[in-house]
């Protein structure tokens, strides 16, 4: 056995996910391992007929306060932290009748998953483990001499190893889960930290003085906005929300940092509509948007927008994708296909487009787990609120004219649309799909023109359309653009020192328009 092989002699199992711990201990067992382990998990082993020694028989000082301590204990400490290649520390383990501890396997009490079920406070504490985190914090500082496990995902390797070396682990893997470990403990205090900030003493401060940004590393990427700067995606820990961080992709080529960032937007705005809805997005804004009785003719509405834009775009929708839809995103060519699922068929389809990627996030169910949204500047972070919503409270008709039904319904598609463009935004839409968007121009008038030429240019009817604008209109211009190319009913935020003026033009036109009492800057 050569040096950086170690055996484990005793192990310390102690876990709150039990996923894969009975398999763990009956290969332990295989190399005559005493496992030393407490409450439930010893019952957990002792009724799958594997012998274990329970902590406080080991120690001779029982559980006490109501389990707060069980494992912390001198003799616990010390058979953990002894280095095996000093002697002097051999020596006084013998002398004291000490027993090295060659492995830690403890999973940590579910501190993130009883505050995310809205536990109330005195729960969220009592989950906040102590014995755990200062025994695997331990082996992985003494990862010369221990093994420490502390993710279920790691004990089949940890058994094939055991295995292969008759017994002993490398130092190479005892090295690399001791960083693993710290990198959860790390984790675990600062969601115990933030969580602490925001809640103790009763206070309602949302931006706490001190917050700590917890990222996993998911994968490299194979570069970043341009091929000449590297890149990675890391997420957030414990995100349960459908996004991109839990996505599964069946096909095609690795992710760029762009492909995220356009998967990304597109699918926030998908998820904006409860009915069937898809999105072509390229470069950060939507080409098109459009909702159907089928995912093939909302696709197809959201297509047909700005089809000369929509080459090489990500396509997201908020169903499943079917076979029908999938024949038409294989008629073009497009980087991304992002769904809630899809059909046998479809999948079939699109391995025509070997280069495609095929992402799947899990069924939306309209719950945010992800409150913020953070921003990088040189020095530091700006950190918001998300922005979940889409009108104020104060939405209310304040020309002389009222939208009609249908006119209310292509405002409402409109400003969902505009909120998810880049500013200065301006789009135009009927009640099922965009007609022209104006995208991330300086002057709002510009981005009024623009979407009137992308309308034109797809061969859309702009005459009778709505129109959004994502922040209030300085001047009346807007509503002259909105006049000129013969719209029926504007909506947008209101705000301005000449909302008056803004008023008189659309009564001066005969034009329906509408206030929301909130903005969509988008930067």
């Amino acid at each position: 056995m050569g040096t950086d092989l170690l055996d484990i002699g005793k192990a310390l199992i102690s876990v709150s996910d039990k996923t894969g711990i009975v398999d763990l201990g009956r290969a332990l067992k295989e190399y005559d391992v005493e496992i030393l382990s407490t409450g439930g998990t010893a019952r957990a082993l002792g009724e799958a007929g594997i012998e274990v020694t329970e902590v406080s028989e080991y120690t001779g000082f029982p559980e006490v306060l109501d389990g707060r301590v069980k494992t912390l204990h001198p003799k616990i400490a010390a058979g953990i932290l002894a280095r095996r290649d000093l002697d002097s520390h051999v020596a006084q383990m013998n002398e004291l009748g000490l027993g090295d501890i060659g492995l830690v396997a403890i999973n940590l009490y579910p501190f993130g998953s009883t505050v995310a079920k809205g536990s109330p406070f005195d729960q969220c504490v009592e989950q906040i483990d102590i014995g755990g985190p200062t025994f695997v914090r331990a082996a992985a500082k003494n990862h010369g001499s221990t093994s420490v496990l502390c993710d279920p995902a790691d004990y089949p390797a940890f058994i094939d190893e055991l295995r292969r070396n008759d017994g002993a682990i490398s130092q190479e893997t005892r090295r690399d889960l001791a960083k693993k470990a710290f990198i959860q403990t790390a984790a675990y205090d600062a969601a115990i930290a933030n969580y602490l900030e925001l809640n103790i003493d009763g206070t309602d401060e949302r931006f706490p003085p001190f917050m700590t940004i917890r990222l996993q590393r998911k994968q490299s990427l194979r570069y970043g906005e341009n091929p000449h700067q590297k890149a990675a995606f890391y997420t957030e820990f414990g995100v349960v929300e459908s996004c991109l961080a839990n996505a599964k992709q069946h096909q095609g080529k690795e992710l760029s940092f762009n492909n995220i960032l356009d998967s990304d937007s597109a699918l926030k705005l998908v998820m904006e509509f409860d009915d069937l809805a898809a999105v072509v997005m390229k470069h950060n804004n939507p080409c098109g948007v459009g909702i159907g009785d089928t995912m093939g003719q909302a696709y197809k509405r959201a297509h047909s927008t700005d089809p000369k834009s929509a080459f090489g775009g990500v396509i997201s929708m908020n169903r499943p994708c079917d076979a029908e839809t999938a024949e038409m995103i294989c008629a073009t060519f497009n980087e991304i296909s992002i769904a809630p699922g899809y059909s046998e068929e479809a999948l079939e389809i699109f391995k025509g487009k070997k280069n495609l990627r095929v992402l799947e996030i899990e069924e939306p169910t309209g719950e945010h787990d992800q409150l913020y949204t953070m921003k990088q500047v040189v020095g530091g972070m700006l950190i918001q609120e998300r922005n979940l919503k889409v009108f104020g409270p104060d939405l209310r008709t304040v020309s002389d004219v009222e939208p009609t039904e249908e006119q209310l319904a292509g405002l409402k598609f409109a400003m969902k649309v505009c909120k998810h463009v880049k500013s200065n935004c301006i789009c135009y839409a009927n009640a099922v799909e965009t007609i022209g968007i104006g995208a991330g121009q300086m002057s709002r008038v510009d981005s009024a023109m623009i979407g009137v030429m992308k309308a034109r240019e797809a061969g859309k009817p702009i005459e009778g359309s709505c129109m959004a604008s994502d922040a209030f209109f300085p001047f009346r211009d807007g509503i002259d653009a909105a006049a000129e190319a013969k719209v029926a009913a504007v909506i947008e935020p209101g705000g301005s020192i000449r909302d008056e003026e803004v008023i008189g033009a659309a009564n001066e036109f005969g034009m329906a328009l509408v206030f929301t009492g909130i903005r969509h800057f988008n930067h």
